[in-house]
């Protein structure tokens, strides 16, 4: 009796797990499906050719534009940005705490630094908007635009911090102990084992590490709205106001703008365009982590 009452339990708990496994799966297919659903009538109006490679984004405004290059731009120009802030403030922070900070340190300053990550994003955004554009970029490049790329940057690079120093730490203190042991016994420093060790068989964490704080940064929206601003712009200049695909989303979806019309399902077309970026990015973490992880036994 005891047997069938614990096999009986079992087969709850399975179900259970699989339920919740298919919610995952199913709320993803819902998402997938309402997005191509409604972006069949803008693709109807435009050819989705158009759509991808049109320099000009305009679908408020006559003459009518939907090409979505200049939001995928401003994306990546702000994507990208952060990155280059995140990364090495992230690296060296995991770096310091798994191989440098006394425990105690490392119990007190991680718990801060992921705190980074509890901020509201809208906070981010007006952080970037009253003090680090007037008070930082202004003083130094005076031509800098009240809206602009480099601010959202700064932020949004400040916001995935977090996130790559928490992964990187865990696949640090992964490696296995003998490896650094290994690197003393011959006479190597600590910074030549974080750096020469420690990192190139953690890199598969690292790699996987940045690639989804990318996916994060992509997807960042209040942040970036009120420091970028909502002018579609084809640039590179990240002192000038542009727009990435969220912003644009935020701009049509106030309800000014007329429902079941063009304009109204082209954020649904932004939507998917954005849905593929973020899978594209998370899909090839998952691959880096494949291919490059090492087994230690």
């Amino acid at each position: 009796m005891v047997v069938l009452v614990r096999r009986a339990k079992e087969a709850l708990i399975h179900v259970l797990l699989l339920a919740c496994a298919l919610v995952s799966v199913a709320t993803t297919l819902g998402i997938i499906v309402v997005l191509v659903h409604q972006s069949i009538p803008l693709f109807r109006e435009v050819s989705l050719w158009a759509f991808l490679t049109g320099s000009r984004w305009a679908p408020l405004l006559e003459p009518r534009s939907f090409g979505v290059l200049p939001l995928v731009a401003g994306t990546v120009l702000i994507a990208g940005g952060a990155l280059l802030i995140a990364v090495p403030v992230g690296l060296c922070t995991s770096i310091y705490l798994s191989e440098y900070a006394p425990g105690w340190v490392r119990q007190i300053g991680k718990p801060f630094l992921e705190i980074l990550a509890g901020v509201p994003t809208v906070v981010y955004g007006y952080f970037a908007l009253v003090f680090i554009t007037p008070e930082v970029l202004r003083r130094l490049l005076p031509q800098t635009e009240i809206f602009n790329g480099a601010s959202a940057s700064i932020v949004v690079g400040i916001m995935i911090i977090p996130t790559i120093s928490s992964l990187c730490d865990d696949a640090f203190r992964a490696v296995p102990r003998s490896l650094r042991e290994a690197a003393y016994a011959v006479s190597a420093t600590k910074l030549e084992v974080s750096t020469r060790v420690v990192l190139p068989a953690a890199m598969s964490g690292v790699v996987a590490a940045v690639l989804l704080a990318l996916a994060r940064a992509i997807g960042e929206t209040m942040a970036v709205v009120l420091a970028a601003g909502m002018t579609p712009k084809l640039t590179l200049n990240p002192l000038e106001s542009i727009q990435t695909m969220t912003a644009y989303i935020v701009q049509v979806s106030l309800g000014d703008t007329p429902p079941y019309t063009v304009e109204y399902h082209s954020i649904f077309g932004v939507g998917l365009a954005l849905f593929a970026m973020t899978l594209g990015v998370n899909l090839l973490a998952q691959r880096v982590l494949r291919r490059f992880r090492e087994q230690y036994e």
